[in-house]
């Protein structure tokens, strides 16, 4: 184990991390309405703990291994979620409790957007542009843009590249080099936080609210600058805006690198020659996820609007269309903004959203929940299982496209999924032991272990009536979910630490 290889990388992290605190440090001596003095002081300390960290084993440079890779992703979430936790605990006006900041920026990181604080309008600017840019810094993940750095210090990136990525076909790159893969994820990331952000200016909002909108949008995260989220604007303009860039934020990452022009390097007798690839919009037509994602998002849109219609929960059907049309994409690509209380909404539309953020995104977008792709391969495996049955001697294989995939893709799907629903049981019963309803437990689950943030019953706006204890288990939850269960649980096997 390169226990000092690790603590040089965690500690080198966590001070380039610290240098996040300073934008909201600058916006509260901009704007004059306070915590200029916390941010400064936890970028201070941040910054002091990553060098103490780092310089003592700041000559340690070796290879890692896969399973140092899959360590230093769960410590880099956990240790990050924890300094990001230290502006919300400074001694100010506007400070939390120890476990109320853990619970805001684990929240943040992972893109959960579940939140403790109410009279978020009143909090000063820096706070509010905080939790945003924790969002956009999560949605991502922070480890891939460290995994476009570790080349530079002299640390290979593909295990960390692997332990992140989410999905079930993860070892595929766009690139032969991880660290250009890395890069290239994150320029289609900020191109597509920048398109955002200017269109939520031209729609009317301020570019403060613009940017920060934009951060949790392309995020998927679903925190707002408002307490009334999105429901802030009335707006149908700008709610669609964000119901179309949630749904670029929810495909695979790959497919936009594919489907656009771009340019990359290639190695020619020896030497490095760039060259255009002219990438094509049919790539998201031929992909069967990206049509998967889209059928079950339309069919969603539909079900919602046409039953708010039908049960006139609006005076006027425009309403029920647009609030129907945001809400269904919201919730089930695990964003959770809203722009009125879903959960008072009819029959069973409340509890079908919940469920709709069960399958969530794509593989390798900014997504939580099952993934589309996972979802699709039960599906396929369930209807092979079916066709065995009917014709016994017949040869069953279960197709990505043209190809068939191996057996050893579709078993490890069922693994997560069987591991993921032993999981979602275990952490509900935890909840309902903290004293939580059990319908208000099952949203509380739902809500964390898929990313999603708004829940049902007592979680439905926030999390301020849950216990402490309730609060470390959602933060627990929230990691399962943003690891993708086995990344962290691969941690707690006792073979994992055999040599």
């Amino acid at each position: 184990m390169q226990v000092r290889t690790i603590l040089r990388i965690l500690g080198l992290l966590i001070a380039v991390f610290s240098v996040t605190l300073l934008p909201p440090a600058a916006l509260a001596y901009f704007y004059e309405d306070g915590g200029g003095w916390a941010f400064l002081s936890a970028f201070v300390l941040s910054l002091a703990i990553g060098l103490l960290i780092w310089y003592p084993n700041r000559d340690k440079r070796q290879e890692l291994k896969t399973r140092e890779g899959f360590i230093i992703v769960v410590m880099f979430w956990v240790v990050l979620g924890s300094v990001g936790a230290i502006p919300f605990w400074m001694p100010d006006a506007y400070s939390l409790s120890f476990t109320d900041s853990m619970f805001e920026s684990f929240s943040a990181l992972t893109t959960t957007g579940a939140t403790i604080l109410t009279g978020i309008d009143e909090l000063p600017h820096a706070y509010r542009f905080y939790r945003q840019q924790l969002q956009w810094l999560g949605g991502m993940g922070i480890i891939v843009l460290a995994v476009a750095i570790l080349p530079i210090l002299g640390i290979g990136g593909i295990q960390l590249y692997r332990a992140e990525m989410p999905g079930p076909m993860k070892d595929s790159k766009m690139t032969p080099r991880i660290a250009d893969t890395a890069k290239q994820l994150w320029y289609i990331y900020l191109g597509i936080t920048i398109a955002c952000a200017l269109a939520y200016w031209a729609a009317g909002m301020t570019p403060f609210n613009a940017v920060g909108h934009a951060f949790s949008t392309v995020a998927i995260g679903g925190f707002s600058t408002h307490d009334a989220s999105m429901g802030y604007y009335d707006n149908p303009v700008i709610h669609m805006i964000c119901v179309l860039f949630l749904l670029i934020a929810a495909v695979n990452f790959a497919l936009h690198f594919a489907a656009f022009p771009r340019m990359y390097s290639r190695r020619v007798n020896g030497k490095n020659e760039r060259d255009w690839s002219k990438g094509s919009l049919l790539t998201y037509s031929r992909d069967p996820e990206f049509r998967a994602l889209m059928g079950i998002q339309f069919a969603l849109m539909l079900v919602v609007v046409l039953t708010l219609v039908s049960q006139r929960f609006h005076p006027d059907w425009s309403d029920s269309l647009f609030h129907g049309i945001f809400q269904a994409v919201s919730i089930a690509t695990t964003a959770g903004f809203t722009t009125e209380s879903y959960v008072t909404w009819p029959l069973f539309l409340p509890v079908l959203l919940i469920f709709a953020s069960f399958i969530g995104g794509s593989a390798g977008s900014t997504g939580g929940g099952l993934k589309v792709i996972r979802v699709l391969l039960l599906y396929r495996q369930g209807k092979r299982e079916i066709d065995r049955l009917v014709h016994p001697k017949g040869v069953f294989t279960v197709k990505w496209g043209d190809k068939a995939l191996p057996d050893r893709v579709v078993q490890a799907v069922w693994g997560f999924f069987a591991t993921y629903a032993l999981l979602f049981v275990i952490i509900m019963l935890l909840f309902i032991a903290t004293g939580l309803d059990d319908y208000s437990a099952f949203g509380a689950t739902a809500a964390t272990l898929n990313n999603l943030g708004p829940g049902l019953g007592e979680v439905a706006s926030n999390f301020t009536t849950v216990s402490d204890p309730g609060k470390w288990i959602a933060i627990l939850s929230m990691l399962f979910g943003r690891l993708e269960i086995f990344t962290l649980l691969v941690l707690f096997t006792p073979a994992f630490w055999k040599h």
